[in-house]
C-alpha cells in the first residue's frame, strides 16, 4: 500500500513539473503592457481603428495597449517584426492587408499562413473612389466614361504599391481595359492630402478615411466598392451599378499574434476584443467611419483563421490573373 502511494505521489510530481509553462504563464497574463504594431502610420485608418479598439481592450486586460506604428512595404515590415515577436502575448499586430501582402510579395521572411495566431476580426468596409472636387467628371458614369477614352492622362494616387488602394486602382483598370497613370504615396494621408489640393485626380480609399473629407466637401465620390450601396452614402452608386461588379473590395481589419502564443492567452485577448466591440461607443464610431463589425459569431479565433485562409486562396487568385509580383 505505502509503496503504492509513493508511486501515486511521484506520478504527481512528475505530472506537475510537466505542466506547460504556457499554462502557468496563461494564469498571470498580462502582467506588463501589450504592444500593437500598426502596419501604417498614425492617424491611418487602421491606426485608427487600432488606438479604438486598443484603448477598450486595455481596460479589459487591466494593462494598456501601446500602439507601434511600423509603416513600410505595404505593411509587411510590420508584420515581420511580430512574426519573429516572442510568443507571450505582449506583441500583437492589428493589420488589414495581410492577405494582400502575402500573395504580391514573393519574398517575404515569414509565411502569413503559418506565422501568427488569429486573435479575431474587427470590422469590414469598402473603398470608394474618391475625387478631387475640380476634378471634371460629375458622377461615377462620366469618371468611367472619361476613363475610358483618356485613362493614361487620370492620375490615380495610391498609398503604396502592395495596399489595398494600389490593387482597387489595379483592378479598376483591368475592368476597363485602360492604363491611368499609377501615382504611389507613402501613406494613405499624404496621398489623399494630394487628392484635396488637387495635384492628383482621384484615389480608391477606404471609407474610414474618405467619408469625412466628402460630408466636409473637400472630396466627391464617384462610386463605392460593394454589391450594396451604403447607409452612410446612399446617392453613391455601387460598382456592380456601374457595371464593374468584379471591382469588389473591401478592407478588413484583424488582429494577430505570434505563432505559438499559448492558446488560453489568445482566448483572453480574444474576449477582451470581443468586451471593446460590445462597447456602444465603439459600435458607434465604427458606424461612422462607414465600415461594420463582423457579427460577434465571426469573431472568434477559429473564425478568423478560416477567413483568413480563404482572403489569402482570394488574393492568390487575383494576384495571379493580375500578374503583380514585387521583390
Amino acid at each position: 500500500m505505502k509503496h503504492n502511494l509513493r508511486l501515486l505521489l511521484k506520478g504527481a510530481c512528475v505530472l506537475a513539473a510537466a505542466l506547460p509553462l504556457a499554462a502557468v504563464h496563461a494564469q498571470t497574463y498580462p502582467t506588463k503592457s501589450v504592444t500593437m504594431v500598426v502596419p501604417f502610420p498614425a492617424g491611418s485608418a487602421t491606426d485608427s481603428v487600432a488606438r479604438l479598439v486598443g484603448q477598450k481592450m486595455s481596460e479589459k486586460l487591466r494593462q494598456p495597449i501601446v500602439m507601434e506604428n511600423v509603416a513600410g512595404a505595404g505593411g509587411t515590415i510590420a508584420a515581420a517584426r511580430v512574426a519573429r515577436a516572442p510568443a507571450d502575448g505582449y506583441t500583437l499586430l492589428i493589420h488589414t492587408t495581410i492577405a494582400l501582402s502575402a500573395a504580391l510579395y514573393k519574398n517575404l521572411p515569414y509565411d502569413t499562413a503559418t506565422a501568427f495566431e488569429p486573435v479575431g476580426m474587427v470590422n469590414v468596409g469598402p473603398y470608394v473612389f474618391a475625387a478631387n472636387p475640380n476634378f471634371k467628371p460629375k458622377d461615377g458614369k462620366e469618371f468611367l466614361a472619361m476613363l475610358k477614352s483618356e485613362g493614361g492622362k487620370v492620375n490615380f494616387a495610391n498609398a503604396g504599391v502592395g495596399t489595398g488602394s494600389h490593387l482597387c486602382a489595379v483592378m479598376l483598370a483591368q475592368a476597363m481595359g485602360v492604363q491611368p497613370n499609377l501615382v504611389p504615396y507613402k501613406s494613405t494621408n499624404l496621398a489623399l492630402q494630394d487628392v484635396i489640393a488637387g495635384h492628383v485626380d482621384v484615389m480608391c480609399d477606404q471609407t474610414t478615411n474618405a467619408l469625412q473629407h466628402h460630408a466636409a466637401k473637400k472630396v466627391k465620390i464617384f462610386a463605392i466598392t460593394s454589391p450594396q450601396r451604403s447607409s452612410r452614402l446612399a446617392d453613391i452608386p455601387t460598382t456592380r451599378e456601374l457595371g464593374i461588379g468584379q471591382v469588389d473590395v473591401s478592407v478588413w481589419h484583424g488582429i494577430y499574434a505570434p505563432k505559438g502564443t499559448p492558446a488560453a492567452v489568445v482566448q483572453q485577448l480574444n474576449e477582451a476584443l470581443q468586451v471593446a466591440l460590445a462597447d456602444a461607443d465603439v459600435q458607434k464610431r465604427v458606424l461612422d467611419m462607414g465600415t461594420e463589425l463582423f457579427p460577434a459569431d465571426q469573431r472568434s479565433p477559429a473564425a478568423h483563421a478560416k477567413h483568413l485562409g480563404q482572403e489569402l486562396a482570394r488574393f492568390r487568385d487575383l494576384v495571379t490573373k493580375a500578374d503583380l509580383k514585387l521583390d
